[in-house]
């Protein structure tokens, strides 16, 4: 959202492998132990719906501009369907082993595979009659939908399955702002490289 507005910016790695999330320092930031976290102006934001939500009042482009409070709680509605339904999903896809050890892991991952179809064909219908999810104008949902399209394929869900989701991972991999957060997180990679730090999926055989 922040290369989209083309806002000054300074990103940090959060090294989760060290437990740096949970630690004291970083808890006085967010005491949830969780990112994101936004620091603006002394004050610090936590949670993807209300940072979107906040940034685009600040200065718009993120979403569809609606004077109707039925329309604005949608568009909520439509934000929290990515960070409460599809997020958590991700995350079983990712790291099953996280939620219920290694020798439960597939039948974790196998679960949220099955999961996940529902919502992307409900995605993959949305999007076959348009470029962007609200029709013809870009927004954070598209950004949102691209995040999960591109953790779930790193972890070998087969998108393949769903032609319109992957025409819009295409398209949104056109844009020079994903082009930007991508090669911050390619720096960020690298760190954690270096250090050893980096959490790669493990490859669940099937």
């Amino acid at each position: 959202m922040l290369e989209e507005l083309e806002l000054e910016f300074e990103t940090r790695v959060v090294r989760f492998m060290k437990g740096e999330h949970k630690s004291p320092e970083f808890k006085l930031k967010n005491p949830k132990g969780k990112v994101p976290a936004l620091i603006y102006k002394g004050q610090t934001l936590t949670e993807n719906v209300a940072i979107i939500t906040y940034l685009n009042q600040l200065h718009g482009q993120l979403l569809p501009a609606t004077n109707n409070a039925l329309d604005f709680a949608k568009q909520i509605a439509d934000l929290c369907f990515c960070s409460a339904t599809l997020h958590p999903l991700v995350t079983r896809i990712r790291m099953p082993g996280f939620f219920a050890g290694d020798d439960n892991a597939k039948t974790v991952q196998d679960i949220a595979f099955n999961a996940m179809d529902e919502f992307f064909h409900l995605i993959d219908n949305q999007l076959a009659d348009r470029q962007w999810w609200y029709q013809d104008q870009w927004s954070a949902m598209d950004a949102y939908l691209f995040w999960c399209f591109w953790r779930v394929q790193g972890a070998g869900y087969p998108v393949e399955k769903f032609a319109h989701y992957c025409a819009h991972a295409q398209r949104m991999e056109q844009r020079p702002a994903v082009k930007r957060a991508i090669a911050r997180d390619d720096e960020a990679i690298k760190i954690l490289e270096n250090e050893g730090l980096l959490f790669t999926p493990k490859k669940i055989f099937r």
